[in-house]
């Protein structure tokens, strides 16, 4: 590469279509000139603790995301060079053996509830995007998620969104509207608002 990487932080509660958002602008880069990385992929691994302990803690906290590790690949990435980024298992709340190859790109996209929470990795991002979605919109969305994708119970997913999701989004997540340079409204179905990243992100690719 000819010029260093172009980092996209996108933030937003949970729920909120920000993963949408980082794929559609991923999905409409030319092949191989963008990648994506998970925050929720550095959750940290809590396979030394027993099944009912790792249950009953709080993953919507920062303490709970290896940020310093994301940070770390993100320098390395922007210095040219590839990383192992973990593959986190939700159902065990464990990190897998294997890891997820990612090589460079001109464009590099960041997503995560919590990624603008942390300073070093705020430093290291071009443009942070905070998606603001209606919080029913987004509990729904959580709930079907949770339910589908990541084996939960609805009782469990009910518990964990009044003991620690609401609370953590109205301590930590929410607040870190005051660092975002762009905020999207509801999230992947703001064509306009994905219209102009785009047009930022191919002159960045074009420009490399």
């Amino acid at each position: 590469m000819s010029a260093r990487p172009y980092i996209v932080g996108i933030a937003g509660g949970t729920g909120s279509g920000k993963t949408t958002v980082a794929l559609k602008l991923a999905g409409a880069m030319p092949a191989g000139r963008c990648i994506t990385l998970e925050h929720d992929a550095y959750y940290r691994d809590q396979g030394h603790l027993s099944p009912e302990v790792r249950a009953e803690l709080n993953y919507d906290h920062p303490a709970a995301l290896e940020s310093s590790l994301l940070s770390h690949h993100l320098r390395e990435l922007r210095a040219g060079h590839a990383v192992e980024v973990p593959i986190y298992d939700f159902t065990t709340h464990t990190r897998r053996r294997e890891t997820r190859t990612v090589e460079p790109a001109p464009v590099i996209i960041v997503e995560g509830i919590l990624v603008f929470t942390d300073a070093a990795l705020r430093e290291l991002m071009d443009i942070k995007i905070f998606v603001d979605t209606d919080p029913d919109i987004r509990l729904m969305r959580r709930i079907r998620r949770d339910l589908e994708q990541r084996g939960r119970t609805f009782q469990s997913v009910r518990d964990q969104y009044y003991a620690t999701v609401r609370p953590m989004h109205l301590e930590f997540v929410e607040p870190t509207k005051r660092w975002a340079d762009l905020i999207i409204p509801e999230g992947g179905d703001n064509r306009v608002a994905i219209d102009v990243l785009l047009g930022q992100l191919w002159r960045v690719v074009n420009e490399q």
